[in-house]
């Protein structure tokens, strides 16, 4: 052949000058099917392209353009490595070796585990690698796309071009693959993709990226592939004991946009390592739950819309910078869980939806595919490859990142197919019901592996309904959760708490009731996010009565769930008694602090905190009943509550007394187990929280006067809208 003439026929050369080859590495790179060898590139609106050594020393060949077609291809007198020497517009010349010129990229090992759909650290064989490949250093591109027609890589490395990087097809695993030379991390990049019909869909962003660009932008970053050097070894040894279900954990939730705002510095992951972090700390809170920090286009979402399962949002600093506030938090005592969504995902174009020009991870039919709701496509949790996609994002935030759980979000919608769907609008399982066996299959899944390969990392349910065995172990027929959010815990009592106190006898049961099954699963206490937007008001708007008794009774609500069974969550804000509903694009009122009341709730749980740390009886056997015992839940008439939490033997129990109205109450008897000195070791009337100081001076001794059941008693005062626990001793 000829330099100029062309040795495609037509319809090829046409096919990779309009970027709609579907072989591109049978035609492309260095060649030997004719009398001598040559090489082919598609470089468009280059001036002149020359082969040459990989030390740029020899020219080995001239590539000339075909017909204006922008493909350039010429002999070459050397089958050695060579690099394209490309001179561009305005003087510019780029020298690179040709990506045509690699071999096959995804060894065996990863294909089978593909094709078996249990590859569980897909980011390491799919997304952006920054690799070295015979010896040029570049990043690995992968994505699986199995109905596409073409696939090529796009970024600023090749001025977005979806013609100069069209990838190779793997069979059978549908993975398309391309090895970029001389480029690394911080390279911007997309997929240009032609579906299965021929169509050219919206450029897509990366499934797998683990890194992208801060909204709005959509663009994947090539992430660093580097690992980072931890120093939490201690914290990852010991995490399984302060994970177990008798371990003292309270979560101090958090959306970290709209935590704190400072003057003239944007919010980022450093200033969470510098402010965010000592706070946590400093009131006692075991760990920082954050609200979905997975890349999502929408702020608005809070990140309940994520598009990006393997990469932190960009909106407050890179991947590194999460790691090292991890590690930083791990430094501190504290854990760090996170927001997961695998339940749904929004349909932006350049995201999951119709990702290949079919329902690639979501179901086809709404009726099963589409959230009403929420606007947002539902996984197909029967597809192996969906699973095994979001089985690994969970593992990547664990295993990558060390955090230390996952609260899984919106789990009552993945377990049933009727969800917020009326009759006609949903398609039964195969035996005719409404339960979701391919999510309920998935989530035990996800939890066996989680345990399996994460040890002491945990996985929280939020699960709204009465779904037997949520955290029951897979072995025994559970869902396998570590714990889940009493969702029913937090309606009756809130319920309870709006009521004026005049008519609280009335709904006596909204404070009892949750004990009836507080022990049928390993519990969370949640007063969450949830409840303090879409115009439900803040927790303390919600207390009856003037400013003082709105006070008391927040204070009064908290010394309830602190020493209730169950661990504990409090949003952000809660702790300040902040008056006005949660705002994403504002922060907490911080400003109320000055205010002695909002500073008294403050250190009230500040002070909760220590005590049920601090006190077995409070945490020991949470989700045991022989760690509660009712002493009084009938008074209705004067709607006092007073209950025993007991730890293991030896441990001193604790005896906790509620008097949910204003009333002060002197000379009320409750029996106790042992004679002895009863500490008074909490008073949410206290003083220093801004209550009326109403008490017990400290503690008191028992009288030999019998009282229900007991030879022994306390003749007790109970402050007015106020919580006591007495320790024995």
């Amino acid at each position: 052949m000829s330099a100029g003439t062309i040795s495609l026929d037509r319809g090829a050369l046409q096919q990779l000058s309009h970027g709609t080859h579907a072989d591109p590495f049978a035609v492309l790179g260095r060649r030997d099917d004719g009398a001598e060898p040559y090489v082919r590139a598609v470089l468009p609106g280059a001036e002149s392209v020359e082969v040459v050594s990989r030390d740029g020393k020899q020219v080995f060949g001239a590539l000339k353009e075909l017909e204006g077609s922008g493909v350039f291809e010429g002999p070459v007198k050397s089958v050695d490595p060579y690099l394209l020497k490309i001179r561009w517009p305005g003087g510019t010349v780029q020298e690179t070796e040709d990506p045509y010129s690699f071999g096959l990229l995804l060894g065996d090992l990863d294909l089978y585990l593909l094709g078996e759909s249990r590859h569980f650290e897909l980011a390491k064989a799919l997304g952006a690698n920054a690799m070295t490949v015979e010896g040029v250093a570049g990043v690995r591109f992968a994505v699986w796309a199995p109905n596409a027609r073409r696939v090529a890589v796009i970024g600023d490395f090749n001025a977005w071009d979806s013609r100069r990087a069209p990838m190779r097809l793997r069979q059978p695993s549908g993975v398309w693959e391309i090895f970029i030379p001389r480029i690394g991390p911080g390279e911007r990049y997309k997929f240009a993709i032609i579906g299965h019909d021929g169509a050219r869909l919206p450029d897509k962003a990366d499934p797998i990226a683990r890194s992208a660009e801060k909204a709005p932008g959509t663009a994947s970053i090539v992430a660093s592939s580097e690992p980072y050097k931890w120093s939490d070894e201690r914290w990852m040894a010991e995490r399984q004991g302060r994970h177990a279900a008798s371990a003292p954990l309270s979560f101090y939730e958090v959306h970290l946009g709209s935590w704190m705002k400072p003057d003239g510095r944007e919010v980022d992951w450093d200033f969470a390592i510098e402010k965010l972090i000592p706070y946590v700390a400093g009131l006692g809170f075991t760990h920082i739950e954050l609200l979905p920090v997975s890349e999502h286009p929408f702020g608005g979402s809070w990140g309940y819309q994520p598009l990006g399962l393997f990469a932190p949002t960009g909106r407050y600093g890179s991947p590194e910078d999460f790691v090292r506030f991890v590690d930083a938090a791990h430094a501190a005592d504290i854990g760090v869980v996170v927001d997961w969504v695998p339940a749904h995902f929004p349909t932006d174009a350049h995201g999951l939806y119709r990702f290949d020009g079919t329902s690639l991870y979501e179901h086809a039919d709404p009726r099963e595919g589409f959230h009403i709701d929420w606007n947002t496509a539902i996984y197909n949790f029967g597809r192996k490859e969906v699973q095994n996609f979001l089985i690994a994002s969970g593992l990547h935030w664990l295993e990558e990142f060390h955090v230390d759980g996952l609260r899984v979000d919106a789990v009552a919608s993945m377990l049933y197919r009727d969800y917020s769907r009326k009759a006609g609008e949903w398609i039964p399982n195969q035996y005719g019901g409404r339960e979701n066996l391919e999510a309920v299959g998935f989530l035990k899944h996800l939890n066996a592996v989680v345990r399996e390969r994460a040890p002491g990392a945990i996985t929280i349910a939020e699960e709204s309904t009465a779904w037997p065995g949520v955290t029951q172990s897979t072995e025994e027929g559970g869902l396998g959760f570590h714990f889940k959010w009493n969702m029913g815990w937090m309606h009756d009592t809130l319920h309870y708490m709006e009521q004026n106190p005049i008519y609280r006898q009335y709904d006596h049961d909204g404070i009892t009731f949750g004990l009836v099954y507080a022990f049928s699963e390993k519990f969370v206490l949640p007063l969450s996010h949830d409840e303090v937007v879409h115009g439900k008001g803040s927790l303390i708007g919600k207390m009856p009565g003037d400013a003082w008794q709105k006070f008391a009774n927040l204070r009064a609500l908290y010394g309830i769930m602190w020493t209730h069974p169950g661990k504990k969550l409090l949003f952000m804000g809660g702790e300040v008694a902040q008056q006005r509903e949660w705002n994403h694009d504002d922060q907490v009122d911080w400003a109320s602090l000055d205010d002695p009341n909002h500073a008294g709730v403050q250190r009230l749980i500040r002070d909760l905190n220590r005590i049920y740390s601090a006190e077995p009886a409070l945490h020991a056997r949470d989700a045991e009943p022989a760690g509660f015992r009712w002493v009084i839940g009938d008074d209705r008439a004067n709607s006092v509550f007073a209950f025993l939490r007991l730890g293991e033997d030896g441990q001193p129990p604790v005896l906790v007394v509620a008097n949910m109205t204003p009333i002060p109450r002197h000379g009320y008897r409750i029996g106790v187990p042992a004679a002895g000195f009863w500490t008074e070791a909490l008073n949410t009337d206290a003083g220093i929280y801004g209550g009326s100081n109403v008490g017990n001076g400290g503690g008191l001794e028992t009288t030999a006067v019998e009282s229900h059941g007991e030879a022994q008693s306390l003749d007790l005062t109970l402050p007015p809208l106020g919580v006591i626990a007495l320790r024995l001793g």
